[in-house]
């Protein structure tokens, strides 16, 4: 049985103060590091233009890639090098969607779950969502990028806004569990019809509601941040690894804190 993890890999360009760096990105780039740790048996499918990138992942053996004509960039601009919570964020919005024709002879036949991570509205079209359902398996999403678009008003080409859309509740349906921050939160509400919600909020911890129970995870200190890229995506994979061997949420979303928070301190990857 193996666990799939999709969406798109990235070009980013990451500034810290006055320190800048372009390096590979993406939502399945953080997290294939943590599974190849921490749930070995996984695969991972993106959709980028450049083939070469899968060099950078760890085990290059366990990504497939769909080609496509355009590759996502990104800027992570954090300001203030001493707060790694405030990130001022910008987009190509590459329109590259991963379609079902895509996945249809690539994936495996036995699957243990999906792990759903659009960077734009672009990237999962409704009918690969109803596509991915149709396995029954538990499905993670991460919601950030469904809620991307483009920021006309500050600048028609690259900067982003978050905002809702009609559609969105029927993509959440029957998903296992949704991440997002409490900003998200905020814009979108929690009221899903999915077995967990796992909400962060950086530097002040995280929360888990299930049941309409909500479990409240501390911030693990961290002393020397160096890079807060990718933090909420491995926090996502550690997250999972530990849920699908069966541990509480709550140890599951402590172990995911510890990791998040060793992250921070590696400039890239976990």
């Amino acid at each position: 049985m193996t666990l799939i993890i999709i969406g798109p890999v990235t070009h980013d360009l990451v500034v810290i103060g006055d320190k800048r760096k372009y390096k590979v990105g993406g939502a399945t780039y953080f997290q294939s590091f943590v599974f190849e740790k921490f749930y070995n048996d996984y695969l991972t499918i993106v959709n980028c233009s450049d083939e070469s990138i899968i060099e950078e992942f760890p085990s290059k053996d366990k990504v497939k890639v769909i080609l496509k004509d355009d590759t996502h960039f990104f800027i992570n601009n954090y300001s203030n090098a001493y707060n790694m919570d405030c990130r001022d964020q910008l987009s190509n919005f590459a329109q590259i969607p991963i379609l079902k024709s895509d996945l249809e002879e690539i994936l495996p036949e036995n699957i243990d779950g999906f792990v759903i991570n659009p960077l734009n509205r672009y990237d999962f079209p409704t009918e690969t969502i109803d596509y991915l359902k149709s396995f029954n398996v538990p499905i993670f999403l991460s919601v950030q990028g469904f809620l991307r678009i483009r920021d006309v008003e500050v600048n028609e080409n690259y900067a982003i806004k978050l905002d809702t859309f009609d559609n969105l509740s029927t993509i959440l349906e029957g998903v296992s569990s949704i991440f997002l921050d409490e900003y998200e939160a905020s814009i979108i509400g929690i009221d899903f019809d999915v077995d967990e919600i796992i909400i962060t909020d950086g530097s002040r911890g995280s929360r888990i509601i299930s049941n309409n129970h909500e479990t409240k995870i501390n911030a693990v200190k961290c002393e020397n941040i160096t890079d807060a890229t990718g933090c909420g995506d491995t926090y996502m994979a550690a997250y999972i690894s530990r849920r699908l061997n069966d541990y509480s949420i709550k140890r599951s979303g402590e172990f995911a804190s510890q990791i998040a928070s060793e992250k921070l301190t590696r400039f890239g990857h976990y």
